[in-house]
């Protein structure tokens, strides 16, 4: 196994940036990368949802890890999404992760079927067991429709000591409490991170390790600014940066799937990118757009670049 990481902080969930009918656009990543880098994030996850793998060929995954991979040159902590419905593929895509250099890799549940939870521990198993790697389960049962309990979290990291964090985007702040108090009992540097940009402040305050929220991706400042008060101990900061970081989830809701939105915050960030999206996502249309643009330009201060 390379060199454990310890992953915490701020980790954006990457847009995967495309052109030319659904190419690979490695300008628009590279711009990208640069600007998240260049703002002080502490990792970055390529490949989950706000990366559109749902939608993508399994070669095109692979491209587009291979590349950030190699692009990101070691610089910040570079996690790799790789679930899928099979575990035959998801396999797959956490071995060529591995080959192609990646620090740790994300893994969803399988959606579609529901499994038994012996099913879904043995799909878990199977991953743990085959791959040399820093593994990060991920909980979305909002569109997985089947939930990663903190008991079966444990049950699973008993087993295998490369599970060694989860992504919890879910609804319940009850829910993250459990699983940092049920986990971390058992595994002091389990890392656990809020997958909704507006539980990152709690979930710090409850003893888990920090957020990857997609928002980061294009206000980068605000979730950076809410870990480094947090450790700094200004909580008075912290609490400032989070109640003006709690509005942008508003965005999310111009659109579903909602890619298409942060594609347009990044771009409106002065960041040279197509906003090109994979179907069934759809462009979006100018009445939107200029609604993303009047609420970026209320939400940032003069000194933050805004294309006008």
């Amino acid at each position: 196994m390379k060199m454990p990481v310890k992953f915490q902080g701020v980790i954006p969930p990457i847009p995967t940036i495309l052109h030319n009918k659904g190419k690979l656009d490695e300008k628009g990543m590279g711009a990208l990368i640069d600007f998240l880098i260049e703002s002080k994030v502490d990792g970055l996850f390529f490949l989950g949802s706000g990366g559109e793998f749902s939608q993508m060929p399994i070669a095109l995954r692979k491209e587009v890890a291979a590349f950030a991979i190699r692009y990101v040159n070691g610089r910040v902590p570079v996690l790799i999404g790789t679930g899928t419905p099979s575990t035959m593929d998801t396999l797959e895509l956490s071995h060529h992760a591995k080959d192609a250099g990646a620090d740790g890799i994300v893994v969803i549940n399988p959606y579609y079927w529901t499994l038994t939870e012996e099913n879904l521990f043995k799909h878990y198993a199977d991953i743990a067991e085959a791959i040399d790697l820093p593994i990060l389960l991920y909980n979305f049962p909002g569109l997985t429709g089947q939930d990663l309990s903190p008991e079966f979290v444990l049950r699973l990291v008993k087993a295998y000591p490369n599970i060694v964090g989860i992504k919890e985007t879910v609804e319940s702040v009850g829910h993250t409490r459990e699983m940092i108090y049920t986990v971390k009992s058992y595994k002091e540097d389990f890392a656990v991170f809020s997958g909704y940009d507006d539980h990152f402040l709690n979930t710090l305050s409850l003893g888990g390790d920090g957020s990857i929220p997609l928002t980061a991706s294009f206000v980068p400042e605000f979730s950076v600014g809410i870990y480094q008060a947090f450790k700094k101990g200004d909580y008075k900061k912290a609490i400032k940066l989070h109640r003006k970081l709690a509005p942008t989830l508003s965005l999310y809701k111009l659109d579903s799937p909602f890619v298409n939105v942060a594609k347009e915050a990044i771009a409106l960030r002065g960041i040279d990118i197509s906003t090109d999206v994979l179907a069934p996502a759809r462009p979006l249309n100018e009445e939107k757009k200029a609604q993303i643009k009047s609420f970026l330009s209320q939400l940032l201060d003069e000194s933050a670049v805004l294309v006008k």
